[in-house]
């Protein structure tokens, strides 16, 4: 947020009337983005952007929501693509307050995510004086942006092609390759003006370019000889399937058809779309994984990796170790690779290679293939189930269990990164018409709470976020105004008080307990009740698993915000996993638990 002008500032006069061509120039704008589809604009309040706030706020077809942070407002946008797809303006002031955008540009951009960031920024003439609030906002974002433009300060000359600047800030954040796209917009005093008429609307609509329909008849006729008859496994990576309710319903069919047809196991990411109670879904295979015999009896052929990666390592070691071939396909090309593995990869959506296979005269894998996964993924559940009985206290595999039961039916369920996501990935049951949501193109703890607001009143769905202590403090600045947005969100914080994941790696072994703490388990010593309650929000603390329960059961039909902290202790948690580890082994072991 910035100060007013002060009186006398250079370009303080109104030549021309410059104000009221700056407000005609926004409203044009926002027109357009309207007529295009846009509905959400994400604002920062401050000056030097007044002339596009007031448009976004004046257009009847934009809802506007107010954010005092900059980095919050970010990713609160970043949520509302995650549930809609669409873009939503994010507006800034000028100065360091677009600094503060970075973060969630980097995160739409890894994840494929439309967002039209505008940044106001001062005329040239401010530049290179030092006039306050005044920085180079040229290419801020680097190349996280699928589009950078600096039109200059508007003037009526250039009136003709407004409509052309906004259609073409939306066909490129939101076609082809969606992602973020930069409008830095100069604007002159005085920063307040009459809208006059705006030109004229283009006749024709801004349509959507198709995407790529299927595999070229030389590939496709490659991969119906590689699965044919083959041991092999299906990865459901991140957004598998797109995330609307209609379409993923859809597309998770063909995926699972696809596997059914092949008589392979599917591995599946919680936010993947596909991790449903259905005979191919194989949720315990991290624990499994884990037993080095059972890992060395099954190893597949052919793995066919739809979106993203999974977060297991044990996964990851495993079939790099199985010299599997794996062929990669994500809808918009972007196979990640790291270990190097693959031997093809393809822009196509998952759900088109699988329609194409299903209808294809392909041999499925032996019968006892997909039979030996599902006995020991029953095996494995059951012994995680037996491996929790007696252990009163909240602990982090029973939290996110429980989390992801106790979401209504069609609601929605955000994962922070680091520890959440990957206990929800290795512990819990698959589960029907509920969609999860985590910001897995950067991987990174930051925005997490704004991810869910946006994600809560984009959807209007009820909506739980499970978060650890150190991300929700991250980003603390969200909860500034929560009370007052119509979001039905429950907020649950695992508070072990400091950074958990660090426990389970090796620097907890080799470094002295002290120098350990001070850099990786960085206790932070808040009290996190008095956080959310200094917001005017409901908040609970609970210490027992039953607790939890209640508390979610509680705030769900409570509605609003509210806060549950579920308190944990980090050593404990790591004994917790090493218990339930044991349980499964022993199962895998015996063959019965």
């Amino acid at each position: 947020m910035d100060r007013p002008d002060a009186p006398g500032d250079p370009g303080s006069t109104d030549p021309a009337g410059s104000g009221a061509v700056a407000a005609t120039y926004c409203a044009t704008l926002v027109d357009e983005w309207s007529l295009g589809g846009v509905e959400e604009a994400v604002v920062c309040p401050g000056s030097r952007s007044t002339p596009m706030a007031i448009a976004l706020a004046r257009h009847p077809g934009i809802l506007v929501h107010i954010v005092h942070d900059e980095r919050s407002a970010g990713f609160m946008a970043v949520g509302l693509a995650l549930e809609s797809g669409k873009p939503a303006i994010l507006l800034s002031t000028s100065g360091t307050a677009a600094v503060h955008f970075h973060a969630a540009v980097v995160e739409a951009d890894l994840s494929a995510l439309p967002l039209i960031a505008v940044t106001a920024d001062r005329p040239p003439e401010l530049h290179g004086v030092f006039a306050p609030q005044t920085i180079n906002q040229r290419n801020l974002y680097g190349d996280s942006v699928r589009w950078y433009c600096e039109p200059g300060a508007p003037d009526e000359g250039g009136s003709p092609w407004w409509r052309d600047l906004a259609r073409d800030a939306l066909v490129r954040a939101r076609d082809g390759l969606p992602g973020p796209v930069h409008l830095n917009l100069a604007f002159r005093e005085p920063l307040l003006g009459a809208a006059g008429e705006l030109p004229a609307r283009a006749e024709n609509s801004v349509e959507r370019q198709p995407a790529r329909v299927g595999l070229p008849d030389e590939d496709l006729a490659r991969l119906i000889g590689l699965v044919s008859g083959r041991r092999g496994i299906i990865l459901a990576g991140v957004r598998t399937t797109m995330p609307s309710d209609d379409d993923q319903e859809s597309e998770r069919k063909l995926v699972l058809g696809l596997a059914s047809d092949l008589g392979w196991p599917v591995f599946a990411d919680a936010a993947s779309g596909v991790r449903v109670r259905h005979p191919a879904i194989v949720s315990t295979f991290d624990l499994l994984l884990r037993n080095e015999r059972f890992a060395s009896e099954r190893q597949p052929e052919v793995v066919l990796r739809f979106g993203g990666l999974l977060t297991s390592r044990v996964l990851n070691a495993w079939l790099i170790s199985s010299r599997a071939v794996q062929v990669a396909f994500d809808r918009y090309g972007r196979c990640p690779d790291p270990d190097r593995v693959l031997s093809r990869s393809h822009p196509v959506s998952p759900p088109v290679v699988a329609e194409a296979l299903i209808h294809q005269d392909i041999s499925p894998a032996p019968a006892d293939w997909l039979a030996s996964w599902n006995d020991a993924d029953k095996r494995a559940r059951v012994a995680v189930e037996r491996g929790l009985v007696g252990l009163g206290e909240v602990t982090e595999p029973a939290a996110v269990m429980d989390v992801l039961a106790a979401v209504p039916t069609g609601g929605r369920l955000v994962v922070s990164s680091s520890m959440p996501i990957r206990d929800l990935e290795w512990f819990a049951a698959p589960r029907d018409r509920v969609v999860v949501h985590s910001n897995r193109g950067a991987n990174g703890i930051d925005g997490v709470t704004s991810t869910a607001i946006g994600v809560a009143l984009g959807s209007g769905a009820p909506t739980v976020l499970l978060v650890g202590d150190v991300a929700f403090l991250h980003d603390s600045a969200a909860l500034t105004g929560l009370r007052s947005r119509d979001a039905n969100l429950v907020i649950v914080v695992i508070d072990n008080d400091g950074g958990g994941i660090f426990s389970f790696l090796p620097q907890a072994q080799e470094m002295a307990e002290g120098e350990f703490e001070v850099l990786f388990g960085t206790p932070h010593g808040t009290d996190l009740r008095f956080l959310a309650a200094a917001h005017g929000l409901a908040v609970e603390q609970v210490r027992t698993r039953a607790g939890l329960q209640a508390a979610l059961a509680g705030a769900l039909h409570r509605r609003g915000p509210r806060v549950i902290i579920a308190r944990s202790d980090r050593k404990e948690n790591v004994g917790v996993h090493q218990r339930l580890n044991g349980f499964v082994a022993a199962a895998v072991e015996s063959r019965a638990v």
